[in-house]
């Protein structure tokens, strides 16, 4: 159990797709690292990452991270990067063929949900997702409201 608060405390978020769970029916999460060069890393660092559009695919024995915008560093002076440039994400042999049976079904895709560093290195949280058409999005918007309508009607009565 202390070793999970630990884990936690090295766990810093750069950025979150909040958008996806709202788009996606999230299945299953998993967790891959993200082959990066260094003045990437130097730009996630200071936070800069935008998920606009951005997904991942398997492609025969690896698995890529598509259109995540990493803008380029202010101070870099080597290389310039593309800043949408396709990523290799670094996951084991057979997480990547479990990864792909299950994108065989039709209507799964994976989506990123957030970027964080875990004792320095870069991950990226990845979602099995499946799309939520226009009646579902207004099912959960519904859900989000009675919950916060019944959290208001109770917040007064159960004083000690």
């Amino acid at each position: 159990m202390v070793k999970d608060k630990k884990e936690e405390k090295a766990k810093i978020l750069v950025a979150s797709n909040r958008k996806a769970r709202m788009r996606y029916e999230i299945l299953e999460v998993l967790e891959a690292g993200l082959s990066l060069k260094g003045p990437e890393v130097k730009s996630l660092r200071e936070g800069r990452v935008s998920f606009e559009g951005s997904f991942a695919r398997v492609d025969g024995r690896e698995a890529f991270l598509h259109n995540l915008h990493i803008p380029p560093y202010a101070q870099n002076t080597l290389e310039t990067l593309d800043p949408v440039r396709t990523r290799r994400l670094l996951l084991k042999r057979r997480e990547i063929d479990k990864l792909s049976s299950k994108l065989r079904t039709k209507g799964l895709t994976l989506v990123p949900l957030e970027v964080y560093f875990l004792r320095g290195w870069a991950k990226v949280s990845l979602g099995l997702g499946k799309g939520k058409k226009g009646p579902d999005r207004r099912e959960d918007l519904r859900k989000r409201d009675v919950e916060r309508e019944m959290g208001r009607s109770f917040r007064g009565k159960f004083k000690a």
